[in-house]
């Protein structure tokens, strides 16, 4: 069958077909039918500082159908103290009868744009990308942090103890599926089937509130012996502080998005899928040394809703300011009344470290770890831009979350 690939030229013909495509790509996600929400997401995407620079094509049969679509996005970066301007795979889909035709957008991704930096887990995405050109500069750490345990399975519970706390024999559900421990709500951008997920009942309440009480007793104290509270407070936009941050972050790291005030504003701002959002930040004598962004999403049909460090940045080499946002994320979240947090984040000298999170009780979500590839046409850039050392970098700064819906 006669494959073409076309630019996306805002037709309502097209527009239909790639409506239509998504619903058969991802029938588990109900978003996928939400035309209203998608047609926001690349308004506000057009709406980018280099809006004009961004792509669109879509992969056409003979009959007129849309089988396949892909965006290039524009972001600036520094690279080594140069602006260059590099773009992003976007929203690639195609249906899976022709999954080997998909190779045909990523091409034209690749020949259409001169340098990528890239944020996928898909390992047959990842190698298309790097048989294109693309190098696999590392991957980012994916963490949660449990703060209600109606997110667990309930617990076997010998008869003598149910007895003791008044709960009733109850039979195996049938026919009732819902997410396993801590279970990722899969997102536009993963391109993956949910797996068969096991049958659970939910917790008796008398177990969930003495564990509930637990995990709060100890996130008091390890937010009172590795936290800071005092030294955060809420924000309420971004200003010209978060530009001189930015500059003092991009002096002292070799690889960084550039984001200034103008940036953050158009990624969290008014318009932005992610409003609203809640933003910390942390001062002192030199001004604004740290910030975070914080999302809640809606409500997904199982009644859950889950909270996204979208962004955790601090001047390079105060661990203590990570460290009093991290905390504070945390009673933020709780105090919000959601029961987990999700963290990706790159570890660099602007993010918290490693053994902090394990302090304030985050565990690792293996398989799960977002690969960031890179490809720049000039030489030097790309050397330094394909060590994951040389990057600061915040899941929210690129696709990976456009397509997460907040309350």
């Amino acid at each position: 069958m006669k494959i073409s690939i076309r630019e996306f030229d805002h037709s309502a013909e097209l527009q239909h077909g790639i409506d239509r495509l998504r619903k058969l790509v991802y029938p588990h996600l109900p978003e996928s039918s939400d035309t209203v929400w998608h047609s926001s997401v690349w308004r506000w995407l057009e709406s980018h500082p280099l809006g004009s620079e961004m792509r669109r094509w879509v992969m056409v049969t003979e009959e007129g159908e849309v089988v396949g679509h892909l965006a290039a996005t524009p972001q600036y970066y520094r690279i080594d103290g140069q602006r260059v301007l590099a773009h992003t795979p976007a929203d690639y889909q195609v249906l899976p009868q022709y999954g080997f035709q998909a190779l045909l957008l990523m091409r034209k991704f690749f020949r259409s744009t001169q340098n990528c930096v890239a944020v996928d887990m898909l390992p047959s995405v990842i190698a298309v990308e790097t048989r294109l050109g693309a190098e696999e500069a590392g991957y980012m750490q994916y963490v949660a942090k449990l703060l209600n345990v109606s997110r667990l399975p309930a617990p076997p519970l010998p008869s003598p103890v149910k007895r003791l706390l008044g709960i009733k024999e109850q039979g195996a559900p049938t026919g009732a599926y819902a997410d396993e421990p801590g279970a990722e709500p899969l997102e536009v951008h993963e391109h993956v089937i949910p797996p068969p997920q096991r049958p659970r009942a939910p917790i008796p309440a008398p177990i969930k509130g003495l564990m509930n009480g637990g995990l709060r007793l100890v996130d008091e104290a390890l937010g009172g012996a590795f936290g800071d509270r005092s030294r955060v407070e809420m924000l309420e936009g971004f200003d010209e502080a978060f530009d001189e941050l930015f500059e003092k972050i991009a002096s002292r790291v070799p690889c960084v998005p550039e984001k200034d005030a103008a940036f953050l504003r158009w990624r969290y701002g008014p318009g932005s899928p992610q409003t609203p959002v809640t933003i910390l930040g942390v001062r002192d004598e030199e001004g604004l040394v740290g910030y975070a962004v914080l999302g809640v999403t809606v409500k997904s049909p199982a009644g859950f809703r889950d909270a996204y460090i979208l962004d955790l940045v601090a001047l390079p080499g105060r661990h203590d300011v990570a460290r009093a946002l991290l905390g504070e994320a945390v009673r933020f979240f709780r105090k919000a009344g959601v029961p987990l947090v999700r963290y990706r984040y790159l570890e660099s000298p602007t993010s918290p470290r490693s053994n902090d999170l394990v302090r304030f009780g985050f565990f690792p979500r293996k398989g799960r770890n977002n690969r960031l590839l890179v490809k720049f046409k000039d030489a030097g850039l790309h050397k330094v831009a394909r060590h994951i050392a040389n990057w600061s970098y915040s899941i929210g700064d690129g696709e990976a979350t456009f397509w997460v819906k907040l309350s």
